[in-house]
């Protein structure tokens, strides 16, 4: 089984290529120029394993939520290495990914992960993690960090980079929340590959016309004073 992956949801920009259990993965924070970015980052990863995307399997892809512009570069590279090459999609949830991360680097089994949406919100979402599959809790959402929805009493665990954007509030509303050590995380398509080897064995793949990126907001145009775009 052969997949790359692509994440640049966020601040950082990423490429993996899981072929069988390996994992091989182009990881870099730049803000801008994702776009261009990424397409290097791909050419390397499939250069070193001597691949041709024909060969591969699936592609997958960061689904968001995320940057507006950073989910939808995700999506239309997704789309186009997909249609050339006639290969079935699997958009993975980059909160899931945040997920998993916590779990294969930290052993967490209940997280809650927050990603900053920028315009003081969150993107948020509650997941359990059992031996490596990870499943959601409720719905993935965007808020304000004083209006997450709280999960019943347990060991849970932050992760995300919206912990440290909004340490001052999040804590606060879920005092029984330890602190974690991956308030910096943010989502790397390692996790996506490895998320998406498991749903496609699950026959959970779309088309390449349907492979569009979730948002959450209503209006991704929407801006307030101040509020500078991630891309």
């Amino acid at each position: 089984m052969n997949i790359l992956a692509i994440e640049t949801s966020t601040q950082a920009c990423s490429a993996a290529l899981l072929c069988d259990a390996q994992v091989s993965q182009r990881y870099q924070v730049a803000p801008r120029g994702h776009g261009d970015l990424i397409l290097g980052m791909i050419d390397q990863l499939l250069r070193e394993a001597d691949l041709t995307p024909t060969r591969l399997t699936a592609v997958a892809f960061g689904r968001g939520p995320g940057a507006f512009t950073g989910v939808r570069v995700a999506a239309s590279v997704a789309q186009g290495i997909a249609y050339a090459a006639d290969l079935p999609v699997v958009p993975v949830s980059t909160l899931a990914a945040l997920a998993l991360a916590g779990y294969r680097h930290n052993a967490y089994q209940a997280v809650l992960c927050a990603t900053d949406a920028r315009m003081g919100e969150v993107y948020w979402g509650a997941y359990q993690v059992q031996q490596g599959v990870v499943s959601l809790l409720g719905d993935e959402c965007v808020c304000r960090p004083e209006a997450v929805p709280v999960p019943g009493p347990g060991e849970w665990y932050g992760v995300g980079n919206g912990w440290a954007v909004y340490a001052g509030q999040l804590p606060d509303v879920l005092t029984h929340v330890p602190v974690a050590e991956m308030t910096e995380w943010l989502p790397r398509a390692e996790e996506v590959a490895l998320l998406a080897k498991h749903e496609f064995e699950q026959g959970r793949t779309v088309a390449a016309d349907q492979a569009v990126p979730v948002y959450l907001r209503d209006n991704v145009a929407q801006k307030k004073q101040n509020y500078k775009s991630l891309s």
